[in-house]
């Protein structure tokens, strides 16, 4: 919960990490989540089939 609250207010930063990390994201992916980080984490999953937590920790980092 704290790492949702902390990117809320970060979503370019977020969307940044996010492509660096997972290069299967498409620029699709990242629109259709726009603001919502619960939406980007769970569409990471659906593309890589990484665990909730491990993503989380990723985009933490």
């Amino acid at each position: 919960m704290a790492n949702k609250l902390k990117w809320e207010g970060r979503w370019d930063q977020l969307k940044g990490k996010a492509k660096q990390n997972w290069g299967e994201l498409t620029d699709d992916d990242l629109d259709v989540a726009e603001g919502n980080y619960d939406e980007l984490v769970g569409r990471i999953k659906e593309r890589t089939g990484e665990a909730r937590e491990d993503i989380e920790d990723r985009l933490d980092r």
